[in-house]
């Protein structure tokens, strides 16, 4: 689990409601289902209008990243690729063949399997960083949904406040009606405001952080099959591979 994720949504959660009491209200008067649904539904209705089925189907999927962490992380993958560099290097490509079966990641494995098949350095560069460039382009159209759902949210809460404030002025002949549908009106701009920034904007900055380390880490697995497939070094590679690791500590 990413704790971080969870423990700030909850520490947000928590700061709105204690300021609500702070501040002598009710946290029963931020739970209005008219504002709820016209965010909520305005906003779903607005991302699917401008997204793809496909697209918006895997932004909802990413969602997870964002709380499960991937098992994966660069010095496992440096281990193993050290082990591929010196089989290759000491047995020759072929060897490589029992280590395929134990590659965990789908790129890696794609990758090894060419340079076992013997195909040429440059081939399986091009071939593997094609296959990167999809995945960045997929990634970026999911992480457009979360993106999209920040932008649209506070403008359809501003509209379901406009839409609670006519429903009040249709009652002006009833003042006792007018403070409580005015306090309701405002909990929609509450909603948009809340929903983007605190969950639509945040999820979709931490997807992007995500596909940038897992864009990295493919990037480091197609430089090393390459310099594999190259006959350079173990040691060489090796040092390669470490700037990788600094880059997975600074983040």
């Amino acid at each position: 689990m990413d704790w971080s994720s969870i423990a700030g949504l909850v520490i947000a959660l928590v700061g709105i409601l204690i300021g609500q009491l702070i501040e002598g209200g009710s946290v029963l008067s931020l739970l209005q289902p008219a504002p709820f649904f016209i965010v909520v539904f305005g906003t779903l209705g607005a991302v699917l209008l401008q997204s793809k089925a496909e697209n918006f189907l895997n932004g909802v999927r990413q969602i997870k990243h964002v709380f499960i962490k991937p098992p994966e992380d660069n010095s496992d993958q440096i281990i193993r690729i050290s082990q591929w560099a010196s089989i290759a290097r000491k047995e020759g490509a072929l060897r490589l063949e029992t280590m395929l079966n134990q590659e965990p990641d789908p790129f890696a494995q794609k990758g090894l399997r060419m340079l076992i098949d013997g195909i040429p350095a440059q081939t399986i560069k091009q071939i593997c960083t094609n296959e990167l460039n999809i995945y960045e382009i997929r990634q970026r159209d999911a992480i457009k949904v979360w993106d999209s759902a920040g932008g649209y949210s506070p403008t359809i809460g501003i509209l379901a406040a406009v839409m609670g404030l006519m429903h009040v002025m249709e009652k002006l002949t009833d003042p006792s009606s007018v403070g409580s549908g005015i306090a309701v009106a405002f909990v929609a701009t509450i909603y948009g405001v809340g929903l983007a920034n605190i969950i639509f904007i945040p999820v979709s900055n931490k997807l992007k952080a995500i596909t940038q380390t897992e864009v990295a880490r493919r990037e480091m697995v197609i430089e090393a099959l390459t310099a594999i497939a190259t006959g350079e070094h173990t040691l060489i590679i090796e040092e390669r591979l470490s700037a990788y690791m600094n880059v997975e500590a600074e983040q």
